[in-house]
C-alpha cells in the first residue's frame, strides 16, 4: 500500500513552507540564546589531600577500604563534590611528612589533613621533636593557603606521663597556634571500646597495629561528619 499522497506536486511545496519555517525558528532561537548570560563553567570537584602514615595509607586493606577510599565514598555520599588524595606512606613519622610536603602539594589540593604522628610514637620519639615537625608542615600549608585539619592521637602510658602529656597536647596548641581544624584522636572509635572493657578484635588486623576495614569504617564514620562540616565551613569562607 502506498502512503504517500496521490498528488505528489504538491510534496515539494509544503517542504519548502515547512523548511522555511524551521530557518526563521532557527534564527529567532539563535538570537535568544545570544542573549542569555553565559553559562557559568562547571565547578571542579575540591581536593582535599590525606597527608598521613599507614593508617591513611591502608596498610594490610584491599585497595578500596582504606582510610582515604571510605573516607571519599562517605564524604560523596553526604553530599560533598571532593576527590581526597592519598599521601599517606608507611612507616612515615612527622620527619617524612614534612620532608615529602613539596611533593604532596605539587597535587594542587585544596585542603589537606595532617594525620601524622603514630609512628613517632612507636618509636619513642621526643614530642618536642614532633611538635617542631608539625608546626612545620602547618606553618608552611598556612604560607600557601591551603587550609589545614591536624588530626591527633592519643598516647598510652607506655613512656611515661610526661611523654604522654606532651603528646596529647602538641595537637590541640598547634591547632590553635595555626588557625587549624582539629581533629583530636584518629582511632577513638577503637580506643573507647578499649577503655569500656568492649571487644574490639574485629576492628584491628591480626597486628594489633593496624584498623581492619571494620576498623576504617568505624574511623570513618566518626571521622566524615567533622571533615564533611570543616570543608563546609572552609569553602564558605573561601568565597
Amino acid at each position: 500500500m502506498n502512503i504517500l499522497p496521490e498528488n505528489p506536486p504538491f510534496l515539494p511545496f509544503r517542504v519548502r513552507r515547512r523548511s522555511g519555517k524551521r530557518q526563521w525558528r532557527g534564527i529567532v532561537a539563535a538570537l535568544v540564546l545570544a542573549a542569555l548570560p553565559a553559562a557559568a563553567p562547571a565547578q571542579e570537584p575540591l581536593r582535599l589531600a590525606a597527608l598521613g602514615d599507614s593508617l591513611t595509607q591502608g596498610y594490610g586493606l584491599p585497595a578500596d577500604q582504606g582510610l582515604v577510599p571510605q573516607l571519599q565514598d562517605w564524604l560523596r555520599g553526604a553530599g560533598h563534590d571532593v576527590i581526597v588524595i592519598n599521601a599517606g606512606v608507611s612507616g612515615d613519622t612527622t620527619a617524612g611528612g614534612l620532608s615529602r610536603l613539596d611533593w604532596t602539594l605539587a597535587d594542587k589540593p585544596d585542603a589537606m589533613i595532617v594525620a601524622l604522628g603514630g609512628n613517632d610514637l612507636l618509636r619513642g620519639i621526643d614530642p618536642a621533636t614532633s611538635r617542631a615537625n608539625l608546626d612545620a608542615i602547618l606553618t608552611r600549608l598556612k604560607a600557601e593557603g591551603v587550609p589545614a585539619m591536624l588530626v591527633g592521637l592519643s598516647a598510652p602510658g607506655n613512656y611515661g606521663p610526661d611523654f604522654q602529656q606532651q603528646f596529647a597536647a602538641m595537637f590541640p596548641d598547634l591547632a590553635r597556634d595555626h588557625g587549624a581544624a582539629l581533629y583530636p584522636d584518629l582511632l577513638s572509635p577503637i580506643t573507647q571500646r578499649y577503655a569500656a572493657g568492649e571487644s574490639y578484635r574485629e576492628l584491628m588486623q591480626d597486628d594489633g597495629l593496624h584498623p581492619s576495614a571494620a576498623g576504617v569504617k568505624a574511623i570513618v564514620a566518626a571521622l566524615g561528619p567533622a571533615v564533611g562540616e570543616w570543608l563546609q565551613d572552609t569553602m564558605a569562607s573561601a568565597n
